[in-house]
Parts: C-alpha cells; structure tokens; sequence
C-alpha cells in the first residue's frame, strides 16, 4: 500500500525484513523438529540459529538468478549457516515456509486490526452514551421521519463495530494455520510431527487437509470479513457526511487550526477523511472479489493465487487498519450541534409526529385508520405547502377532529417517541469486546 494510507505498526508487519525473519523462523523450527527425531545433526541446527537473517537485498539478488524468491532465499540462508546449512530445507517445499509464514504475519495483522477496531466500538459506545438524549432529525429516504437521538445512532455503530470485532476473531482463527506436509500434502518426505512442532510453536493450527498450499478459502473469508467490515465504516463515514453538508449542519470532522479545505475556496470545510474512508471501502471489496477468485487454483495447486496475494493480502489489511485508525480519530474529535440538531428538528414544523396523531385519532378519538391518515395527510400537506405554519394548528382548526388541545400538543413532544429507548442502552452497557 502507498504510503498515504498506511501506518507504520501495520506495514512493519508486512515489511520485506519481517517476511525473511518468519522464513528464517519457519526454517529453524523445521530443523529442530527433525532434530529431535534424530534425523538432523544438532550443530547443524546451531548453525542455521547463529546465521544472520537473509536481506532483502541478498534475497532480491539471488533471485536474478534462481527466478524464485523462496529458493533464493534458502540459497542464502544455507550459504550464511556455512557447514550444516545443507540441511535448510529439508523434506519441505516452497509452500510450506510461505504459507505457514503466511498464517503467522495475517495473525499478527488481525491481532492489530482486533485491537484497533476495538478502540472504536469503546469510542462509539462512550458517544453513544454522552448523546442518548441529544434529540435530532430521524430520516428516512433522506427525507423527515421521526425524531431519534444522536446517542441511538451511535449505538447502532456500536453493536455494529463489535459484530465486526467477532468477525475479525473468526477470521483470524480461519487463517491462522499451517502446513508443512510436502508437494501435494501427502507428508511423503516430512512426518506430520515436524508440522505439528512448527505449527505449536509458532501459535498455528495445522491445516486439517492441506494439498501443496492451504486451501484458499481461508484467504477468501478474511478479505470478504475485511470488506465487510470496511463497509460498516463507509456507512458510518456517509452519515457524517450527510449530516455535515451546511444545509443541515449537525457535526462537522474535526479542523485543524491551519488546515486547508479548499485550494480555491477558504470557507471550505470539506468532510475529508469520511470521503477517504468511502472511498477506500471500495478498494476493499475489490479485494474481497480477489479473495473468492483465487479459491479455485488447478490439481494440488497452481500459481495463479501468488500474484494476486502478495498485492491483496498486505494492502487490505493496511487499508482497513488505516480506515480503523483515522475513523476513530474522527470520531474522538467529531463537532456535535445539538442546537443545530433541535432546530432542524422544530423546522419541520410539527410534520414528523404524523404516525403520533394518526394513533391517537385511532385510540382516543375513534376513527378508522383510513380516514385518520386522510386527516392528517391533508393537513401536513398544508404545512408543507405553506399554508399553514405547524401541523397542530391544522389540527385544531379540523372540525373532523374533536380532540382537545392538551392531547393534540402531547402528540408533538419529542418524549412521546423516545420513552423506550433505554432498552438499547441497556443492551450497549452489557456488551464487551
């Protein structure tokens, strides 16, 4: 991933040099495997353990010779460990070191991907309650509906973000495996004890059935997981920006003291990083499509998955950690208006407590719903018209409606539709991540 949007604590994981270190590692611990079952000379072991990790360099320039990475790089490895280092990959082939190294640095990116979404949902939640009663606009089809809190909206991001949490978890455990088991997974040339030590030591499970590579659905569940979860952010990120455009104006992203929102224009305030998460989501999906491509690889395995990995896998974790860690920064530092919140709310002049009349014109007054909906359906549309500066006053004025003044006006205060929103926060306050 270009620089732009990644983070150090995630690129690190997928560096070159990080790579070659959990090569050398794989490499050692199958030596000490065979060690142990007499096959291997232990100095030879001591050998390979005291031989510096191979350089991305040294790698890169084997490579012009061999034409394969993983080859050049036991070539130099074998080289560096001097007497005893003929013993570097023995029984094993390619895809046993690249595929349990695999297992192990998507573990160790999950594990940050866990930790930072975490940070968010115990962001969202602590807003959600800040704002349980901060009473605004519900929308529906980007038109008036009812009115909500801005706490019941973060709440909904909340148990959101922890569903994505789970997700991740799952994910990790999916990809956290294994193999050292030969050509074609057959374990021909290497008993399953050197696999199950390798894998035990490096926190991995041993794939269950493996062929020359782990089975690439594993892969495919974790960019779907990681796309899914970036989509949550993207509908998180809309919202704001929605909610930020001026003719609505109830959060802003945070500003810095010197940021620029416009090269052209100095009153722009541009909701910048929301459009970068957006974006960015789809970049995940893309992945996510890769994912599900490379399931289906000929026989035992071909190298059509290769490629594509070595692009998808690191950048779409850098991507998403990237969008976790901006989008809680985001949050921490999101502007709320709640007066802007409520006068928007009064400037629908009564409309949004439709569905309130129309029951109470059923429950207390009688009426069949269809001729109540009638009733206030043609009154709203007067106030939309102009007509008629709030929907109460219509009301009042209706001879068709013989409720009294006290029952109507109970019909528009905002405590009539919010009376049972506790039972969202209950469940908030009882879930941990």
């Amino acid at each position: 991933m270009i620089p732009r949007y990644s983070l150090p604590e995630m690129a690190e994981v997928f560096s070159d040099h990080r790579r070659l270190e959990v090569w050398t590692e794989v490499e050692i611990l199958a030596l000490r495997a065979w060690a142990d079952l007499g096959v291997v000379p232990r100095e030879a072991v001591a050998a390979v353990e005291a031989a510096p990790v191979p350089t991305p360099t040294q790698v890169a320039e084997r490579e012009r010779v061999t034409n394969h990475d993983l080859a050049a790089f036991v070539d130099v490895l074998a080289a560096a460990a001097g007497p005893g280092g003929e013993w570097v990959h023995y029984g094993l082939t390619s895809s046993d070191v690249l595929d349990t190294a695999t297992g192990v640095i998507l573990s160790q990116a999950c594990d940050l991907l866990i930790d930072r979404a975490r940070r968010l949902f115990q962001s969202l939640k602590a807003m959600a309650f800040r704002h349980r009663d901060t009473v605004m606009l519900g929308r529906t089809h980007g038109m008036w509906a009812e009115p909500t809190t801005f706490g019941l909206k973060l709440a909904g991001w909340a148990f959101e973000t922890a569903r994505g949490v789970e997700r991740l978890r799952t994910a990790r455990d999916r990809v956290a495996v294994g193999k050292v088991s030969g050509a074609v997974g057959t374990y021909a040339h290497v008993p399953p004890a050197v696999e199950a030590y390798v894998c035990q030591r490096l926190g991995l499970t041993p794939e269950s059935a493996s062929t020359q590579v782990v089975p690439r659905d594993r892969h495919a569940e974790l960019l779907q997981t990681l796309a899914l979860v970036g989509a949550s952010l993207e509908r998180f990120a809309t919202e704001i920006r929605l909610l930020q455009r001026p003719e609505v104006g109830e959060v802003r992203e945070p500003f810095g003291s010197g940021q620029k929102g416009s090269s052209a224009m100095p009153h722009k305030r541009n909701p910048i990083l929301s459009e970068r998460i957006t974006g960015l989501a789809r970049l995940l999906r893309g992945y996510g499509l890769t994912g599900l491509e490379n399931v289906a690889l000929w026989h035992e395995r071909d190298i059509s998955h290769s490629s594509v990995e070595r692009v998808t896998l690191p950048d779409a974790c850098q991507v998403l950690h990237y969008m976790l860690v901006r989008f809680a920064d985001l949050m921490e530092g999101l502007e709320v208006d709640s007066d802007r919140m409520r006068a928007n709310l009064d400037s629908t002049r009564g409309l949004v407590a439709s569905q309130a009349v129309l029951l109470t014109l059923v429950s207390e007054q009688g009426l069949d719903r269809d001729t109540a909906y009638r009733i206030v359906q043609e009154g709203s549309l007067q106030v939309a018209a102009g007509e008629t500066p709030h929907l109460l006053d219509v009301l009042i004025a209706d001879p068709r409606v013989t409720l009294d003044r006290q029952t109507l006006e109970a019909c528009f205060h905002p405590e009539r539709f919010l009376g049972h929103i506790g039972v969202v926060f209950d469940r908030l306050e009882a879930v941990t991540v």
